[in-house]
């Protein structure tokens, strides 16, 4: 029964998802033109039609992340769309990023989005925009939380039932032990994946936590790992750039585990090309960061809130090899 009620969850905010994506490209400022970047600006002034609003994101993300460069682009172009004056900060640390948080707010900016990869670091500051009347929308991590923190909605992949698609991959493709390993203590998003993958797999699953701002170190536990345990067949790891690495751990320690990720960049692209990794989960964060700023805008405008109170789900999409060739165009342009 209870696997039922995750389905019917899963497939109504799959279909709010659906739905946002249509708001989007039926407003007047929508379409072909957006997705382009052609016709944002008419006479010098957005297509929107609306005052220039101030919006501001601010993210767990680390130095170099390519993920959240995706995000943030998708972001940028409804900014442009909407006639948004876009902000953005960034910080892995819970506290340095609830301090970023509390100077957009002192700006007095229109909107807010932000992650709760550390809800409990994120709670009050959250608690002083909504109190500030700025209306807040949290993306990819949170969505426990971001009704409870005061939201209006959240955006992005519900990390469990992310991880419960991956457990269940694994039972297709035949694997019986897995590592899962998490690169970012603290990040409840990612230890709601590796729970998620656990409960639907067949197999046994262990955590291995690594400091994922050290690649070697990285590098050498996995290694490590797949030496002492040659049973180990599966090696799972939670950021694209991480995907690599555990190829070369993998190749350094002789083992004949499968190598899967969650997230895309090029390098997974070729990966998945040549049979070196077996499949990636996408969440989409040009829709992510995109979604964001196209929500709020319709809040702004209209009052709209979309999702009825639940999550709207980018994922989980299960990338295989065949899948690769119809995603290099955009993986090359950095929109996936």
């Amino acid at each position: 029964m209870a696997r039922a009620h995750r389905g019917v969850r899963m497939a109504s905010a799959v279909l709010a998802a659906a739905l946002g994506m249509t708001l989007a490209g039926c407003s007047s400022t929508g379409g072909k033109q957006a997705e382009e970047g052609s016709g944002d600006k008419s006479g010098g002034r957005s297509a929107a039609g609306t005052p220039e609003w101030t919006f501001a994101m601010v993210t767990h993300s680390g130095d170099g992340d390519t993920f959240w460069d995706i995000v943030k682009t998708g972001a940028e172009k409804a900014a442009a769309k909407d006639n948004i004056k876009f902000l953005y900060a960034r910080h892995d640390e819970g506290q340095q990023q609830a301090e970023l948080v509390q100077s957009m707010i002192d700006q007095k900016v229109d909107g807010l989005i932000v992650t709760l990869a550390k809800p409990q670091a994120m709670k009050d500051v959250v608690g002083k925009a909504v109190k500030a009347g700025i209306p807040v929308i949290t993306v990819n991590s949170g969505s426990a939380d971001s009704k409870k923190f005061g939201a209006i909605t959240h955006i992005g992949q519900d990390e469990t039932i992310a991880g419960e698609a991956v457990g269940e991959e694994l039972n297709k493709r035949g694997r019986k032990k897995a590592i899962c390993v998490l690169h970012e203590q603290g990040n409840v998003g990612h230890e709601e994946r590796c729970d998620g993958a656990r409960s639907t797999f067949d197999g046994t699953m262990e955590n291995l936590y690594v400091e994922g701002t050290n690649m070697p170190e990285v590098q050498s536990a996995i290694e490590a790992e797949l030496q002492s345990d040659q049973s180990v067949d599966t090696v799972l790891t939670l950021g694209a750039p991480f995907a690599a690495t555990a190829v070369k751990a993998k190749e350094s320690a002789g083992s004949k585990a499968e190598i899967n990720t969650f997230d895309l960049n090029p390098a997974v692209l070729k990966g998945l090309e040549k049979k070196e990794l077996g499949f990636a989960v996408d969440q989409q964060p040009y829709l992510q960061g995109y979604q964001a700023v196209d929500l709020l805008w319709l809040y702004r405008y209209n009052a709209d809130v979309l999702g009825g109170g639940r999550p709207v789900l980018t994922g989980p999409q299960i990338i295989h090899r065949e899948d690769a060739g119809k995603l290099k165009s955009y993986i090359e342009r950095k929109t996936r």
